[in-house]
Parts: C-alpha cells; structure tokens; sequence
C-alpha cells in the first residue's frame, strides 16, 4: 500500500502496453478559467510590487537630504543584475581582462543563459534593466501557470493551483522574480520540463531542462531528478519507448560542458565559474557542519553588523526550511523531488557560509505546493502564514530595492 498522503500522491503510471492519446496541441496553450485567475494575480503582485519601488524611491533614498529622486527602474538594477547587464553588455572577457587582472569582478561565476538573452531582449528594448524587467515578468508568467498545473495535478482539492501560487508569490523573496535576476527565467524552464516528465514527455522535459542548466547551475539537479522520474516510470511500466527515451536525459548536460569549454579556452581553467563563485563569494568547499558553524557565528556571534547578522538569521532559517522539506519528501517517498531539492541544499550548504539559501527557495516548488496542501486542509495556517509572509516580504522586498540586501 502507498505510503503517500492524497494531496502528494503522483500521478498514476500509465501502463506500457496501453496506447494513451496524445494530448491536442491547442489543448496544451488553451488558458483555462483557472489559467486566468492564476495570470490575474501574478499581474496585481507585480503592479504591488512596482508601487512598492516607487514609493520607496521617494522615502527611503541612498543619501538623506537629496531633493531628486532615483531613476523610476533604479530599484531593480542591484547587485547581480549589474553582473548581468555587464555580461551581456561586454561579454566576459572584454579587452583583455579576466581573472588575472587586478580588481576583477569574477563574472563568469554566471552562467551565459540569462545574459544572452538579456543582449537579444536589448535589440529591441534600448534600456537594459527594461530589458530584464521584461524577461522576469514573461518569464515569471510562464512560472506562475506551470506552477499552478503541477499543484493541480499533485493536490485534489479545488482551488490547489491558485492557493500554491498566492502562497508562492507572497513569499519571503519573491522580489527576486520581478528584479534581473535568474530565478524567474529559470523556473520558466524548469516547471514546465517538471510538468512534461510527469506527462512522459522526455523528450521536451530534456529540452527544457537543457535551457534551464544554461541559466543556472541549478538545471544539473533538475536533471537529477528527471532522471530518476525517469528510472521510476520504467521500473512502474510507463511510458512509452522506454529505455529509448533515456538518452533524452544527458542533454541538460550539453550547455555546462560548453561554458566550461568556452571558458578554459579563454582562461586554462575548465573550472573557472566554480572558482569564480570561491573567490567572489566564499564558495570554497567546506563541511556543512563548518557551514552552519560560520553561518551561525555570523548571525549571532556579534562579529558583524545587525543588517549583515539579519542576513546570515535568514540563511539559517532558510536551511532549516529546505532540510524539512527533504525529509517530508524522503518521508512520503517523493524520491526526485527530494533529490532535487537535497542537491540545492548540497551546493548551497558547504560552502564557507551560507549563500542565496532564500533565493532558492524560490526554486523548491514541492515546498509551495506542500504548503497550500497544508492551507487547504487547516484553513487557520493561510491565516498564520499571511500574517507572517506579509510584513516579511515587504521587509525583503524593501531592503533590496532600497539597496541594503547585502547588509
């Protein structure tokens, strides 16, 4: 007997031998009632959101006393969008330089996706951040509606895909979506592949996922994961073409093995982006229990300031999250959603400290769509997690575009 709980039980494994029809091409781009709603609200976050940046402009400005305010999209040029506009604007490597020149900002550290496309938005966009405005908000919509699809498929409860998707844009980071960063742009990817595989599409899974690893390092895990849904519906009898479709799953592979070839013929180094992120971002590998033993000296042993000690509180509040996820997933026997989320936590839990933990929650769509199971069933934890979320996704929200993140 299945060990799965109703609202995380998968899809049933469709049986080789039974010819399932195809799903009709119009059906899969048709938005349905639900779809809108879905559409509806992620509009009204980002009209909330950019109401937001305008205000805090005005209230909250770098300097006290200016008599100007900002540019309007000043808010959202912060930090690693900077790396990206600089990326796409003059390549990796311009005139010369890179990592054996002095004051070098470690930008292959970033994948080539995001900034490829930020170069082809700005053809016809002239003004950069616009552009990455442009892409995060096409791209969180997709998200947003491959997101709301697979809750619909894991939950039975009506209403399961707008409630994951309020939960989710409410998060404490869900700035990130909106700002040229590469999370929304990623899941763009990565949830519709999600979506595919658990349709036993391989092969479009595969391409997705393909574009995913292009933009974030992250794809290699989803790939994981794929992988081992993959494995599963063999071993269940699904799927048709079986083993045929395995080759499907090395494509993610294709774009990392590129950058790396691209950047040790610019450099020697076929590790140059992984050595970046050590010298930019203290990404040296270490134990997690170093990990966490830093992490947690930064946040409470008084050697930093409060706005950096702050910063370090929430990547421990993030790592616990993230190891309670995967052992729910462990628990009801999720085993790719669990690799998937235990190989980010992985990558993100030995380095010297923390890192972008709570970005990447933004990643984890098991957690939302657990949570809105949660929701539904116990109408007082919409309540408690609104009344948390709120004011701490303002707080983020503000801190970032107010130029503080980083302490």
């Amino acid at each position: 007997m299945s060990t799965l709980s109703p609202g995380l039980r998968p899809p049933p494994v469709r049986p080789a031998a039974v010819a399932v029809a195809p799903e009709p091409r119009a059906a899969r781009f048709r938005l349905s009632p639900a779809d809108r709603d879905v559409l509806w609200l992620y509009l009204l976050t980002r009209i909330s959101l950019w109401i937001t940046a305008h205000f805090a402009r005005w209230l909250f400005p770098a300097q006290s006393g200016v008599r100007e305010t900002a540019p309007v999209l000043a808010p959202f040029q912060r930090w690693d969008a900077n790396h990206y506009l600089h990326i796409a604007r003059d390549g990796y490597f311009p005139a010369g330089a890179g990592p054996w020149t002095s004051g070098w900002d470690n930008r292959e550290a970033f994948f080539p996706g995001y900034p490829f496309l930020l170069r082809a938005v700005h053809t016809v966009v002239p003004d950069w951040t616009a552009a990455g405005l442009l892409i995060s908000s096409a791209a969180g919509a997709v998200a947003v509606l491959a997101l709301a699809r697979i809750a619909r498929a894991y939950l039975p409860e009506e209403g399961a895909g707008h409630r994951t998707v309020v939960l989710f844009l409410l998060s404490p980071c869900a700035v990130f979506l909106a700002a040229g960063y590469t999370e929304a742009l990623f899941l763009a990817f990565a949830l519709p592949a999600w979506l595919a595989a658990m349709k036993h599409r391989w092969a479009l899974a595969a391409v997705l996922t393909t574009l995913g690893t292009a933009v974030r390092v992250s794809g290699l895990f989803l790939a994981a994961a794929i992988g081992l849904l993959f494995l599963l519906s063999v071993r269940g009898g699904g799927g048709r073409r079986t083993w045929w479709s395995a080759g499907w799953t090395l494509l993610p592979a294709l774009p990392p093995a590129a950058y790396s070839w691209y950047l040790h013929a610019h450099t020697g180094d076929w590790m140059a982006w992984k050595h970046a992120q050590e010298r930019g971002w203290y990404r040296t590998f270490h134990t997690p229990w170093e990990a966490w033993a830093n992490t947690w000296t930064g946040a409470f042993g008084g050697t930093q300031s409060t706005g950096y000690a702050f910063m370090f509180q929430a990547e421990l509040a993030a790592m616990l999250v993230g190891l309670a996820l995967v052992a729910l997933l462990v628990r009801r026997r999720r085993w790719p959603e669990a690799v998937y989320v235990a190989l980010s936590l992985w990558a993100l839990g030995t380095s010297y400290w923390y890192t972008s933990v709570p970005r990447a929650t933004l990643l984890w769509w098991p957690l939302w769509i657990g949570l809105a199971a949660l929701s539904l069933r116990r109408p007082w934890f919409r309540t408690v997690y609104l009344c948390v979320a709120a004011p701490v996704t303002t707080l983020v929200a503000l801190t970032f575009l107010t130029g503080r993140w980083a302490g």
